[in-house]
C-alpha cells in the first residue's frame, strides 16, 4: 500500500461506490466520493487527489469525457486515472487508454485485484516524481527531462503527452537504434502481465508521432516486430 494518498471514487452505483470506498479506507487511503461526472470533475479540481477511480457509464457527463476534461486541465492533468467499467471489449480498453487512463479494470472485479492495480499505479506515480537518477536526454532536437516530465522539440514545449506516451518516448529515445516489440514496450511502461493488447501500443505511437510533429518520423515502425527511435535519417 502506498501511504498518505488520496483517491477519488467516481461511481453512480451506490453499492459499488461504497464497496470500493470501504476497502480503500480500510487500506489506509483517504477517499472522496462522487456519484456523477460533473461532481467528479468539481471534486478533482478541489481536492487534487493522487488517483481517480472512474466509472464510464455515468449520468450526465460520460466517463471518457470526464477523463478528457481532467487530462486537458493544467491543474489536474497529472492525476492518475483508473477506469472501472462493465465495458470490457478490447476496443473499450483501447479507447480508455487512448484518452489518458493509466489502467482499465472491467466489472465485475476482485477487490484484491483492484487494490493491487491501485498500488501499482500509485507506485508508478512515485517513481515518476522521484527520478533524480533518471537522466535527461537531448538528441536530434528532442529534449526530455524525466523529473519534470518535460518534453521539448526544437525548444517548443510539448505539454499534452499522456503518461503512456511520455513513457514510450523516454524508452525509445533513451535507447536509440534499439528495436522494442509491442509487448516489450507494454512490460517496460506498465509492468509484467498488464492486460493490454499490442494494438493499444500502435494507437499510442500514432498519437505520439502526431504530437511530436516533424520529429515524429524519427520513431520508425519495424514491420512485424515493433518500433525503434532512429536519430539519423536513413
Amino acid at each position: 500500500m502506498v501511504e498518505n494518498k488520496n483517491i477519488l471514487v467516481v461511481e453512480d452505483d451506490p453499492d459499488i461506490r461504497e464497496l470500493i470506498s470501504f476497502n480503500l479506507s480500510n487500506n489506509g487511503y483517504q477517499v472522496f466520493r462522487a456519484k456523477d461526472g460533473e461532481s467528479g470533475i468539481k471534486k478533482a479540481r478541489k481536492n487534487l487527489p493522487d488517483l481517480i477511480l472512474l466509472d464510464l457509464m455515468l449520468p450526465g457527463i460520460h466517463g471518457l469525457d470526464v477523463c478528457r476534461i481532467i487530462k486537458s486541465d493544467q491543474e489536474t492533468k497529472d492525476i492518475s486515472i483508473i477506469m472501472v467499467s462493465a465495458l470490457g471489449q478490447e476496443e473499450n480498453i483501447v479507447e480508455g487508454l487512448e484518452n489518458g487512463a493509466d489502467d482499465y479494470i472491467t466489472k465485475p472485479f476482485s477487490i484484491k485485484v483492484l487494490l493491487a492495480r491501485v498500488n501499482a499505479v500509485l507506485r508508478r506515480s512515485l517513481e515518476v516524481e522521484d527520478q533524480d537518477s533518471a537522466k535527461s536526454i537531448m538528441i536530434n532536437g528532442i529534449s526530455i527531462k524525466p523529473r519534470l516530465r518535460e518534453v521539448r522539440v526544437e525548444d517548443k514545449l510539448i505539454d499534452d503527452l499522456t503518461f503512456s506516451e511520455f513513457q514510450i518516448l523516454y524508452l525509445l529515445v533513451g535507447h536509440p537504434g534499439w528495436v522494442f516489440t509491442r509487448y516489450q514496450i507494454i512490460d517496460k511502461i506498465r509492468g509484467d502481465n498488464y492486460p493490454v493488447t499490442d494494438r493499444s501500443v500502435d494507437f499510442q505511437i500514432v498519437g505520439l508521432r502526431k504530437k511530436l510533429g516533424g520529429a515524429g518520423k524519427l520513431i520508425r515502425t519495424v514491420r512485424g516486430v515493433g518500433y525503434r527511435f532512429t536519430p539519423d535519417e536513413e
